[in-house]
């Protein structure tokens, strides 16, 4: 395992702050995305927002798809709710499997297609280990969270640390335009 594939193409404060015209214009359109603490508190069900954020996504033209290790019922509540989207649920990322599943689903590829997630050894990692471009969000409710997360956000944190300085040497860091 390359570190390079632990590490996101690039790494913002929110999916929110991800401005998805400018991405259109350049080409991509399929975005897969993790549910908890990317777009929603951890368990939270989809807020007003999250329902206005995907309708957008369509409006513009995305293709969007809920990747999540999941249950079903976690996952199709948030899709109901949501809309404007489709959903794999028990994905075990970070397979490539899911990945590759939901760009077949959306009728895309590796070139056109994004993904966006909080954590590194489950979203990133497996959206790397696919090909596809991978955004890396802050956690939306950090430290609020099963513990088996909240262990995984300590390493994270240490791998943040090897991110910061390849962002600073590296050539594959892509930045994704801001709104």
């Amino acid at each position: 395992m390359s570190k390079r594939n632990l590490y996101p193409r690039d790494y913002v404060d929110s999916t929110y702050s991800i401005d998805f015209k400018k991405l259109y214009e350049q080409g991509y359109r399929g975005v897969i995305f993790d549910v908890d603490n990317t777009l929603v508190p951890h368990n939270a069900p989809a807020d007003d927002r999250a329902k206005a954020f995907f309708k957008e996504l369509h409006e513009i033209g995305f293709q969007a798809l809920l990747l999540s290790n999941n249950k079903e019922p976690r996952v199709k509540s948030f899709k109901e709710a949501v809309e404007y989207c489709t959903y794999i649920y028990k994905a075990n990322k970070p397979s490539a499997k899911g990945y590759q599943k939901a760009m077949e689903q959306m009728g895309t590829d590796v070139t056109n297609t994004i993904f966006v997630g909080d954590q590194i050894l489950t979203d990133v990692w497996g959206a790397n280990r696919a090909g596809i471009r991978s955004i890396m969000v802050k956690p939306v409710l950090k430290w609020k969270e099963e513990p088996q997360i909240i262990l995984k956000r300590f390493l994270e944190a240490v791998i943040l640390l090897g991110y910061k300085i390849y962002k600073i040497y590296g050539k594959e860091i892509k930045k994704v335009p801001l709104k």
